[in-house]
């Protein structure tokens, strides 16, 4: 037995007992500071991982769309095809390849079996036919030798006569000199009568002709001044100044605005029931200025296209910018319904006080082109636009656009020929046509 009192004893395990206690409390302690301080980190490294997997995501959809539009070109969206990139273009000119293969069975250059040579049925042709009243006839000597024996034909009788016709532009130069009466006043001034439009009284001048081919030419087909002046000397033997060349477009512009073909002209597309419209930009030398401030007038200059579906007004006028109010100031009074694409300045026809637009057609070439983009879009690719770029103005599945009460979705919609859409409906309000 232990020399120890046990009151002393059981105070000693009772002290010893105590200081055990505090030692685990002190590392329960430190062991829940440490949990904590785990716990903090691993909630760190999720909210971490969290936005590295947001940031992943997200720079996926962006090389998916940068890898998009490497691979879009003129047929998927709305790249004109001059700014079409050189594997935009091979990629075009495989794929147009492939699908001829595809329905010929074979290589490109190989005629299908069940496909005959020339001209297929239903194409209208571009032979020339007999005309029964030419300007000139003549007489050719009859043949002297048989085409089949080689005999002697003088004495042969007549069998009738063939005929051949070849049709040509006969180019002289025509000069027509006017004899300008003069009178002379009481007063002593002397009075010239006013020589036909476009000539100059003592002076030489072109006539509509030369300034028709030179107009022809340069505004519609894009020749070069030079190039116009010599090729203009080349078909007609007349040699025109590069100055009289360039100034023909302003001379036939300055003539139209004094006729009032402008106003004319938008009054009669105002009053037709369909029209297409399109704006693009273009170069010009010297920018529009503000006549107050005499500023370059801010924006980029573009051409409006105004005009009917099968081009039978044809309206282009030129806008400073393409600023909405712009785009849309020569339409705010149309009527009738308007074939666009997605710009968003056309809505405002609808949406603005007072509107009288019957309804927007979304153009079928934009539609076709954004259906090829969807097309091509992989499984992780975007299925919207960019949250940079404004996404179609469409309504309804005909991509149509209208104002309550004018027209309703029952409808169908049709491709013309020219790109645009169309649509039939038994109601009176939609224009026939």
């Amino acid at each position: 037995m232990s020399d120890v009192p046990a009151a002393e004893l059981f105070e000693q395990l009772r002290h010893a007992n105590a200081r055990l206690q505090g030692l685990l409390a002190a590392r329960d302690a430190e062991l829940a500071a440490k949990d904590a301080e785990i716990e903090a980190l691993q909630h760190a490294r999720d909210v971490e991982n969290a936005d590295l997997r947001a940031v992943v995501g997200a720079l996926s959809l962006r090389v998916a769309e940068l890898e998009r539009h490497l691979r879009s070109g003129s047929d998927d969206s709305g790249t004109p095809t001059s700014k079409e990139s050189i594997q935009a273009k091979a990629r075009r000119k495989a794929e147009r390849k492939a699908r001829r293969e595809q329905d010929k069975g074979g290589s490109s250059r190989q005629r299908s079996a069940d496909r005959s040579r020339g001209g297929q049925p239903g194409h209208p042709g571009r032979g020339l036919t007999r005309d029964p009243d030419p300007q000139h006839r003549e007489q050719v000597d009859p043949p002297k030798q048989c085409r089949g024996c080689r005999g002697d034909l003088a004495e042969a009788a007549d069998a009738g006569t063939g005929w051949s016709q070849t049709w040509d532009v006969k180019v002289i130069r025509w000069r027509t000199e006017y004899l300008l009466p003069q009178r002379r006043c009481s007063c002593g001034t002397t009075t010239t009568a006013c020589p036909p439009d476009g000539g100059v009284v003592n002076g030489v001048s072109y006539g509509p002709v030369l300034n028709t081919t030179v107009v022809v030419l340069t505004a519609f087909g894009n020749v070069p001044v030079e190039r116009a002046s010599t090729l203009i000397e080349m078909l007609y033997g007349q040699q025109v100044s590069a100055g009289f060349v360039d100034r023909a477009n302003a001379r036939l512009a300055e003539r139209l605005s004094v006729a009032g073909f402008g106003a004319a002209m938008q009054a009669a597309l105002l009053a037709e029931p369909v029209l297409t419209a399109d704006e693009s930009p273009v170069e010009v030398v010297t920018p529009a200025r503000d006549p107050e401030t005499g500023q370059p007038v801010p924006g980029s200059p573009h051409v409006m296209v105004i005009r009917t579906p099968d081009e039978r007004l044809v309206w282009l006028t030129g806008l400073v910018s393409r600023g909405y109010d712009t785009v849309i100031a020569a339409l705010r009074t149309f009527a009738g319904h308007l074939i666009v694409d997605g710009y968003g300045a056309y809505q405002r026809l609808l949406t603005q006080a007072g509107a009288v637009l019957a309804g927007i057609q979304q153009c079928c070439q934009h539609i076709m082109r954004r259906c090829r983009a969807v097309a091509k879009l992989g499984p992780a690719g975007r299925q919207g636009p960019p949250p940079d770029r404004p996404g179609p103005a469409t309504a309804g599945p005909t991509a149509r656009t209208l104002r309550p009460g004018r027209w309703t979705p029952a409808s169908s919609t049709t491709a013309t020929a020219t790109g645009t859409a169309t649509a039939t409906t038994p109601r009176s309000s939609w224009p026939p046509g």
